[in-house]
C-alpha cells in the first residue's frame, strides 16, 4: 500500500490485513496498551472541502493515539481553495508533512494529489468513493458475525459513494451484496462492473435491482444512507418523494434474517431513510460502526506512514 484512494486499489488480502490490524489496535487500546510510539513525530495534514464530524474527530484522535499530530486544513485555510493547482499543493505539502487525508468532492482531485505528491494520501470521502467507511463497515460486520465470506448484505437507498465502495469491499471479501435503488439513482456503472469482475474470482454474488423487498430478504446485514447527500439539497423534495418506498422501517427490516444487524454510516435522518425503531433498536450497530472508523483509520495510517 502506498495510498488509500479506492478499495479497488487494495487486494483482498490487504483489506483483511487492515481489519486484522484494526482489531489488534482496538483490543490493545481498550486493555491499556498505548500505541503512541507507532507514528511518534509524524504529521498528518487533513484537507476538508466537505465538513464532517466522524472523519475529522476519528483521524485527529487516531493520530494522537498513535503519537503523531494532525493539522486541520479547510478550504479557507489553504490556497487550494483559492485557485492553487493540486500539483503545487501536493509538492509543497510533501515537503512539510508525512501524510495527507483529504475529504472533497472529486475523486480525480484525490488521485492527482497522490500522483504529484511524494507522501501517502488517504481518501476521507469523495462523491464517488468512501473507502475508510466501508473498511469500518466490514470490520463491524466481522466483529458481529465472526466472518465475512458467505454473508448477505442488503443496501437500500441511494447508489452513492458508500454504495459504490460497498460493492467493491463486499466483492473483495466474499460478501454477497444486493443493492436496491430507485430508477435513476443507480450505483456508478464502473463500480458495478468492477465488483462483478472481482466476484467472479471471490465467489460473491452481486445483485442490482430496484426492489427493496427482494434485496433485503434473508439478509444478514441491512445498510442504508441518507437520501440527500451534501450538495444535493436543491433536490430535497424530489428525492424524498422518489425514495419514499425505500425507507428501512420495521416492516421492511423484518424481511431480513431474525439476527440481521443494521448499519448506517451517519449522519442519519430518522423518519426518512430509516425509522427510529430500527436505528435505535437492539440490532443496530451504528455506533460500534462509528467507533470502528477510529480503529480502522489508525490501521491505515500506521500501515502507510510508519
Amino acid at each position: 500500500m502506498k495510498h488509500l484512494l479506492c478499495l479497488n486499489d487494495l487486494t483482498s488480502e490487504e483489506i483483511i490485513g487492515l481489519i486484522d490490524y484494526a482489531d489488534k489496535l482496538k483490543y490493545e487500546h481498550k486493555n491499556g496498551i498505548r500505541h503512541d510510539h507507532i507514528l511518534r513525530g509524524k504529521i498528518l495534514g487533513m484537507i476538508f472541502s466537505k465538513s464532517s464530524t466522524r472523519t475529522r474527530v476519528s483521524f485527529e484522535v487516531g493520530m494522537k493515539q498513535l503519537g503523531g499530530h494532525a493539522l486541520f486544513l479547510s478550504s479557507a485555510d489553504i490556497q487550494l481553495g483559492r485557485g492553487e493547482t493540486i500539483h503545487d499543493t501536493a509538492k509543497t505539502l510533501s515537503r512539510y508533512i508525512d501524510g495527507i487525508m483529504i475529504r472533497t468532492f472529486s475523486q480525480k482531485d484525490v488521485e492527482e494529489l497522490a500522483y504529484y505528491g511524494s507522501i501517502p494520501v488517504i481518501n476521507g470521502l469523495t462523491d464517488e468513493a468512501h473507502p475508510c467507511q466501508v473498511l469500518a463497515d466490514l470490520m463491524t460486520i466481522r466483529e458481529s458475525k465472526g466472518r465475512l465470506k458467505g454473508l448477505k448484505l442488503a443496501y437500500i437507498g441511494d447508489g452513492n459513494n458508500v454504495a459504490n465502495s460497498l460493492l467493491i469491499g463486499c466483492a473483495k471479501t466474499g460478501v454477497n451484496i444486493s443493492v436496491a435503488t430507485p430508477a435513476g439513482y443507480y450505483c456508478e456503472k464502473k463500480y458495478v462492473e468492477a465488483a462483478q469482475k472481482i466476484a467472479s474470482t471471490t465467489g460473491s454474488c452481486i445483485d442490482i435491482s430496484t426492489d427493496p423487498v427482494a434485496a433485503i430478504t434473508d439478509a444478514d446485514v441491512v445498510y442504508t444512507d441518507t437520501w440527500i447527500s451534501m450538495g444535493m439539497e436543491a433536490d430535497r423534495e424530489k428525492r424524498i418523494k422518489d425514495f419514499a418506498s425505500y425507507q428501512v422501517n420495521s416492516d421492511l427490516f423484518s424481511k431480513a434474517k431474525p439476527d440481521a444487524i443494521f448499519l448506517h454510516c451517519l449522519p442519519a435522518y430518522r423518519g426518512y431513510e430509516v425509522t427510529e425503531d430500527v436505528i435505535d433498536g437492539p440490532r443496530s450497530l451504528v455506533f460500534d460502526e462509528a467507533e470502528n472508523r477510529l480503529h480502522i483509520q489508525k490501521a491505515v495510517m500506521a500501515t502507510l506512514m510508519e
